[in-house]
Parts: structure tokens; C-alpha cells; sequence
């Protein structure tokens, strides 16, 4: 990886340009945003990132204030690290791929996701991840990856 900062790194703008181009194919969906997804246990599902995701939500929880988070909850709810004291994502801006495409019936829109481009934009990113962090162990779960990223770099 470069030894540039990560706000100036280009792996970071080559991220942030496939996380454009996937909001831009998502654009015409939606959903209640009751942040259901959020809340892993209850959900069973839970995004999967690679390094070069955790990177930027590192950057976006280094780059502002947050408030602490939710109160921990009971290990059966497994809710989101990144939720706020209001319920609300506080990397929203930064968040990773699998919280962007997090498809549940929920999604409202004009017909089919476009999945296969979706995908394009995943093995993107995976690409990227090799390229920009070689030691990149791969996709692991969001919650504890995140947890443990964001907890070292502000206790240290």
C-alpha cells in the first residue's frame, strides 16, 4: 500500500468511485430504512468486507465526532458497531459494499436489481483489496472486524 494518508491514497478514490457508481445503479430503489439489516441477529445476515472497506470506515470514524454508540445488546441482536445512540449509521457516507447492496424484501423499485453489475462492482473492490492491502486476509464479518479496527486505533 502506499504510504500516501488514506484520505489522499488512490486505492481510496478508486473505492470511493465504485461505491459511486453502485449507488447510482441502486438509485431507483428503496427502502423503509428501518435499519433492520443493521441488526445481525435478527436479520442472520451480516455484510462481509475487506480491508480496504474497514480503511475507510477507520477514515470516516477518525474524521469526525461520533457519539459512542448503541448500549450493547443482547448477543442475539448483534446490532451494527457503527449505529449510533439515535439508531442511525455513523459512517453512513463511508459505509462498506455490503451495506450499500443489502437486499431484503423490503426493496421497493422499478423491477429486477441489477445484480450481475452489482457483482462487477464486488470482485471490483476485492481486486482492489489484493491490489492495495496484499495481506488482505479476504471478506470477514463487518461487526467484529469493524469493532476491533475502530476500538485499536482510538485506545492506541
Amino acid at each position: 500500500m502506499s504510504l500516501l494518508p488514506w484520505k489522499k491514497n488512490p486505492a481510496r478514490a478508486e473505492l470511493l468511485a465504485v461505491y459511486t457508481e453502485v449507488d447510482a445503479l441502486l438509485a431507483p430503489y428503496s427502502c423503509p430504512a428501518s435499519t433492520d439489516c443493521c441488526h445481525f441477529g435478527r436479520t442472520g445476515r451480516e455484510p462481509y468486507v475487506h480491508t480496504v472497506e474497514l480503511a475507510e470506515v477507520e477514515h470516516a470514524v477518525a474524521s469526525r465526532p461520533l457519539k459512542r454508540g448503541l448500549p450493547l445488546a443482547p448477543e442475539a441482536e448483534r446490532r451494527c458497531p457503527m449505529l449510533g445512540d439515535d439508531g442511525r449509521c455513523r459512517v453512513y457516507a463511508s459505509r462498506p459494499f455490503g451495506c450499500r447492496t443489502y437486499f431484503c424484501e423490503k426493496v421497493e423499485g422499478p423491477g429486477k436489481l441489477p445484480r450481475a453489475r452489482i457483482g462487477e462492482r464486488a470482485r471490483r473492490i476485492a481486486d482492489l483489496s489484493a491490489r492495495a492491502f496484499p495481506r488482505d486476509p479476504g471478506p470477514r464479518r463487518f461487526g467484529a472486524a469493524a469493532s476491533a479496527r475502530t476500538s485499536s486505533k482510538r485506545s492506541g
